[in-house]
């Protein structure tokens, strides 16, 4: 039986007509979800082992690339911005930060970082666009989990060649809900996702069925600072937050410039900043911003952020 993806807009579609959607039949999907493994003896900055670790599991963490003043930099800058959104009169919340690069010259910035590139180079490639970046800000005591899903089955994006660069500005442990990985995952195409309501249990609606049958479950442990790597095909979670210590993170993610959005779906690519190498034109380069503008993305919010989208 067909099942229908629907991916919308993370760009900020509410500020025009309506959300911009694409759907997708699975028996006649025209992706490319397959991964396709990274080349070790190429490998600049990761050792081949730890590309092979990448190939094998779907991730690689424990990679430190922020510390000292830097990291204390981050924090401080994170903490102001999630305080300057959760604090608006809007429907926004810690997990609506979605895309800010297009506003907030520090996150584009963060996406530009050289010690980040390099490692993301040596698992997609030379030539390196980041075309969507997400601040999560798991408060103390928060009941909201990510369920297990794959983030590649979800955009309308060919070939499944993103990475996804997990950057711990709090240190992150079992005890405050650090990510979880399902190893391995990631070499079984798409996996069968189900729906359910946004309840104020979850942020995600579709979650993967059955995913421990996929292989072990892993605890992205991270220290403040360091980051971790996982394809967009890894299953991939997190439980709630029942600790009295904040785990927040910046997801940024990177494709490899041959990447394409499917027919009617050129939207999606909308945010993109060109970070190294040759990126073709389908992909937008976006300026860097003047300074701080959190409050120009109040309209965004909604389906990933746990708060049910707005569909009249």
């Amino acid at each position: 039986m067909a099942r229908t993806w629907t991916a919308p807009s993370l760009a900020g579609a509410r500020a025009g007509a309506g959300d911009r959607r694409i759907t997708i039949e699975a028996d006649d999907d025209p992706r490319d979800l397959t991964f396709r493994p990274a080349g070790p003896a190429s490998a600049a900055t990761l050792t081949a082992e730890q590309v092979e670790q990448f190939n094998a599991q779907g991730y690689l963490g424990g990679l430190r690339v922020i510390d000292g003043a830097d990291l204390d930099g981050l924090r401080a800058y994170i903490d102001g911005l999630v305080t300057a959104v959760v604090s608006a009169p809007d429907r926004r919340n810690s997990y609506s930060i979605i895309n800010y690069q297009l506003v907030c010259r520090g996150l584009y910035d963060l996406a530009r970082t050289p010690a980040i590139l390099d490692c993301v180079a040596d698992v997609i490639g030379p030539d390196i666009v980041c075309w969507n970046t997400h601040v999560f800000s798991k408060p103390p005591r928060d009941a909201m989990a990510v369920p297990f899903h794959q983030d590649g089955v979800y955009w309308p994006l060919t070939p499944a060649r993103t990475v996804t660069v997990w950057l711990a500005v709090d240190d992150a442990d079992e005890g405050n809900a650090a990510m979880r990985f399902v190893a391995g995952s990631h070499r079984f195409g798409p996996i069968p996702h189900e729906e359910k309501a946004l309840d104020g249990t979850r942020t995600l609606k579709h979650q993967a069925l059955d995913p421990e049958r996929y292989g072990p479950v892993r605890t992205n442990e991270l220290a403040a600072g360091e980051m971790s790597l996982h394809s967009d095909l890894l299953l991939h979670g997190s439980p709630p937050n029942g600790s009295d210590r904040r785990r927040a993170a910046v997801t940024l993610r990177y494709a490899a410039a041959e990447v394409a959005a499917l027919p009617g779906a050129e939207w999606y690519l909308g945010p993109a900043v060109h970070c190294r190498g040759v990126v073709p034109d389908r992909w937008p380069d976006r300026r860097r911003p003047t300074s701080e503008h959190p409050e120009l993305m109040a309209h965004v919010w909604g389906d990933v952020d746990g708060v049910p989208r707005d569909e009249a």
